[in-house]
């Protein structure tokens, strides 16, 4: 009874309407909804030999199931971390962990894409998370909200969407290479992996459909199961059967190799190169985080008559500081999950909502061997479904609008087809002024805006050259 009294007057129960019961009920509830992310978050950082420009985190001497554990590690550790930040310095019921399209920035572009090293990828999310905290402690959110152009923010949710699926997709078999229209449809009436990817993801989107707690995990442990038991039961075999049950038990929770790992990386950075990938991470990674507190913010109820999220700089400062334990620990960016509105709209409302989802993230590391056997093409199902689920984000774009649609338009068409990010952001932002002053609406178009744009004209102009060299 002392414990009760004691959590209800440090969050503040009564003054928010809500009870332990209801705070308890809302932190699993979230947890489950987005708790695929351990086992997700590992596939995609870890070098895997089978995606050749997915060139992840590998470390010598030790396995890709052994490094996909470790990742699943400090995952569950960086998410529980920022999340119990989040419960108790910002008391408010958001739960963090490394975010999807950050993690996918951080393995095909940076590492794979633009050839840095994992380690000054990982200095790179650092130094990103230590600007993020140096900004919301000055209070320049405001500043930095003005440089970026309206209609970029608001498509760069759509673009990663389709960039995780497009990901996703071809890791399930279901989108191939063609040399002649670059993608076509795989074997899905004939490979035993494509077959049972789309069987899969059906059953997950529709569990996702009709609501259910955890639909997306689910689907991943029943994708996972029914590829066993195709191979298992001898209706394929040879390559095909080796294909369905990809994946390792081999485990590790040491996670040495990779803690303090973003060291070394900051003796070989190309500066200009380096500024962009910091740049990437910042910009995905505080409009991210932006928009989901004030969308979250707003099914609980905690916006002002001006739509602002009153101490937003408190929930800000615990993902900054997220970031920057994640990276140091050895993992990509760590964000604010749009996942915490499930637990919203059960009637969490503090802190205490975070502390639950927190202890449930520790409690996790139980399975971690679960997350070395996880065969590829389940694993991403959940990069379709949450693709898909982030589309939603494109009605917000004032498509009646030429000088919007047009670099939103640019954002979300060039980041997947591009296989980058950061390229589509980059089109969005070069587009954007040019488009303003084509119209003649000056008064629009910021210094900042122009700066920006010649930036990445001027990276991508040297970096072209330096690869033609």
């Amino acid at each position: 009874m002392a414990l009760r009294d004691s959590l209800a007057n440090y969050f503040g129960f009564e003054e928010h309407g809500t009870t332990l019961q209801t705070e308890v009920l809302a932190g699993i509830t979230t947890f489950l909804t987005m708790s695929y992310i351990v086992v997700v978050n590992p596939s995609i950082l870890a070098d895997n030999p089978e995606i050749p420009i997915q060139d992840g985190i590998s470390v010598p001497g030790y396995s890709y199931p052994e490094v996909v554990s470790m990742l699943a590690v400090v995952t569950i550790i960086a998410a529980a971390t920022a999340t119990l930040i989040m419960a108790l310095y910002a008391n408010r019921p958001f739960a963090q962990a490394p975010g999807l399209g950050l993690n996918a920035f951080f393995a095909f572009t940076v590492v794979g894409s633009l050839g840095i090293s994992w380690q000054t990828a990982l200095a790179a999310v650092v130094v990103e998370g230590i600007v993020f905290i140096i900004l919301t402690a000055v209070g320049a959110r405001e500043y930095v909200i003005r440089v970026f152009p309206e209609p970029v923010k608001f498509a760069v949710g759509t673009g990663i969407g389709l960039f995780l699926a497009i990901i996703g997709l071809q890791a399930m078999g279901i989108v191939v290479d063609d040399p002649e229209t670059l993608v076509q449809l795989g074997g899905v009436a004939s490979d035993p992996v494509a077959i049972v990817s789309v069987v899969g993801l059906l059953f997950t989107f529709a569990l996702y459909a009709r609501g259910i707690r955890g639909s997306v995990v689910v689907g991943i442990v029943a994708t996972t199961l029914l590829g066993w038991g195709v191979a298992t039961a001898g209706l394929v075999s040879g390559e095909a059967a080796d294909a369905l049950v990809a994946g390792g038990a081999s485990t590790t929770y040491d996670i040495t190799p990779l803690a303090g790992a973003f060291i070394s990386g900051l003796a070989d950075i190309e500066a200009f190169t380096f500024a962009l990938v910091v740049f990437t991470f910042f910009f995905v990674d505080f409009f991210d985080t932006a928009g989901t507190l004030t969308g979250v913010a707003q099914i609980a109820g905690f916006l002002d008559d001006e739509g602002n999220l009153p101490d937003i700089d408190k929930p800000l400062m615990a993902d900054a500081v997220g970031t920057t334990i994640g990276g140091m620990l050895g993992t990509s960016t760590v964000t604010t999950y749009v996942e915490s509105a499930s637990g919203v709209e059960e009637g969490g409302r503090t802190g205490m909502t975070a502390l639950v989802v927190a202890l449930l993230f520790l409690a996790s590391l139980a399975v971690v061997p679960l997350a070395a056997a996880i065969p590829l093409y389940a694993s991403h199902i959940a990069l379709v479904v949450i693709g898909v689920v982030m589309l939603s984000n494109v009605v917000d774009i004032a498509w009646d609008d030429l000088s919007y649609a047009i670099p939103a338009g640019m954002t979300i068409l060039v980041m997947p087809l591009t296989y980058s990010i950061a390229t589509g952001i980059a089109a969005g932002i070069i587009t954007f002024p040019i488009v303003k002053a084509a119209r003649g609406e000056w008064s629009d178009v910021r210094p900042g805006h122009w700066v920006l744009a010649g930036a990445f004209v001027l990276y991508y102009v040297v970096r072209t050259n330096t690869l033609a060299a």
